[in-house]
């Protein structure tokens, strides 16, 4: 049977998509039949009177995924708002069965999938109706949360850590984006989120990484 993981993040624009491609080429690299999906996608570039869903293209070609790019993806928007703001501008609302049924095909793919979130974990799926958490919990996972190593992180990191607790949902780690080696600053943000949360603080990434440091058996391990 396969496993999965959901990344999520604590906000917008924290490089949730770029450690996912790293994360998943990892896998791939030591050899596990790793795969990706995304249950909404907003933003995409119109080519052709196409929508061009970056996000997944991006971790497509990243980590060398064969699967099409209409499998990684159930709902695309062009409009770069939040899915439930995004579907009420161009139709197509999100609906949680079909974001299940997809979800269950991409896991049929591959022995390790990696699901994308939208956004931070406090993320409008659709109004009155579905938010990021609901798709985490109709999907069974625990989470894998990005952020951004600098100032402003040890807040953002436990609030979000603990609103996922509070919606019972389990946390397997953190990995810190735009990390400096040796900034005293961000060296004690890694060690202050461990020892104040419990939650591990599996890899730093720095910019422009093509590589994560991290075992790939650690990796893989954290799947459920």
């Amino acid at each position: 049977m396969s496993k999965g993981i959901f990344i999520t993040a604590t906000g917008t624009d924290a490089g949730k998509t770029y450690v996912t491609a790293l994360l998943v080429k990892k896998l791939r690299q030591a050899g596990y039949d790793a795969g990706y999906y995304k249950a909404a996608l907003s933003g995409a570039l119109r080519k052709d009177d196409r929508l061009i869903p970056g996000d997944a293209q991006y971790v497509k070609q990243t980590a060398g995924i064969d699967t099409p790019l209409e499998r990684m993806v159930s709902y695309i928007y062009e409009t770069a708002v939040s899915p439930h703001l995004a579907a009420e501008l161009e139709g197509n609302p999100v609906e949680l069965e079909t974001v299940l049924k997809d979800y269950k095909a991409a896991r049929g793919l591959c022995d390790y999938l990696t699901v994308e979130g939208s956004g931070g974990i406090v993320c409008p799926i659709r109004r009155g109706m579905y938010m990021l958490e609901d798709l985490i919990k109709a999907m069974g996972l625990h989470i894998l949360i990005v952020a951004p190593a600098g100032l402003g992180t040890i807040n953002d990191t436990i609030l979000t850590i603990e609103y996922a607790r509070q919606q019972q949902i389990g946390v397997k780690g953190v990995i810190l984006n735009w990390f400096h080696p040796g900034d005293t600053m961000e060296e004690d943000n890694r060690r202050f989120l461990q020892s104040y949360t419990g939650v591990p603080v599996l890899a730093c990434v720095q910019e422009g990484d093509t590589d994560v440091n991290m075992d790939p058996a650690v990796l893989a391990g954290i799947y459920q």
